[in-house]
């Protein structure tokens, strides 16, 4: 008798996110309790706060975070170059005020690090680490369900689309080769039904 080349056995399937979490996103209001609770948390509360305010304000996935170096940002000009993964467009963003300060507080303690976000040894942040922050500093901000860094990308992608930003702008901002992908944060903003109602 032969045995079969696959077992009829397979491994369970992975349960959709949508049925783990309400949402795959934040709200400005939650990354703000996100950042507040980074900002008071252990020894490196500097990098986390800041690490979180980037993923968010540029739509950063946590593959994109771990390979920053100095070397992408130019602090005077208040310019970042951007590196996307997963085939991605590069884009040239501007820091804003609140993003330089924590950029020049971060330079200080890891004066003569390639990369800007360092362990305790000195090497780049792993993404496993990364989600390890991010889903701490989620639990300390009291957020109700588990919080994943991509939310933040998402969050970014929702807060812009919100604002009336422009499709194809926020396509180029978060990187996307395929518009599709940048479609879902203009179909699900409510501003698009605001004046559906007059009374």
């Amino acid at each position: 008798m032969t045995q079969p080349l696959f077992s009829a056995k397979c491994p369970p399937q992975k349960s959709y996110n949508t049925l783990r979490r309400s949402r795959e996103y934040l709200t400005p209001e939650k990354v703000e309790h996100l950042l507040r609770a980074a900002r008071r948390q252990g020894r490196y509360k500097q990098r986390n706060a800041t690490l979180i305010l980037l993923m968010y304000r540029h739509g950063l996935r946590a593959a994109e975070l771990v390979r920053l170096r100095w070397e992408m940002f130019d602090l005077k000009a208040a310019l970042f170059h951007v590196q996307r993964v997963k085939n991605g467009v590069p884009a040239v963003h501007p820091l804003r005020g609140t993003e330089l300060r924590a950029l020049r507080q971060l330079a200080v303690p890891t004066a003569g690090a390639a990369y800007l976000f360092v362990s305790e040894r000195g090497g780049p942040l792993t993404a496993r680490t990364v989600h390890h922050i991010v889903a701490m500093a989620g639990e300390a901000a009291g957020v109700p369900f588990p919080v994943h860094p991509h939310m933040l990308r998402h969050a970014c992608g929702f807060y812009l689309a919100n604002k009336g930003v422009d499709t194809r702008a926020l396509q180029q901002y978060l990187g996307h080769r395929n518009i599709q992908h940048t479609v879902r944060y203009t179909e699900l903003t409510p501003q698009r039904f605001q004046d559906f109602w007059n009374d």
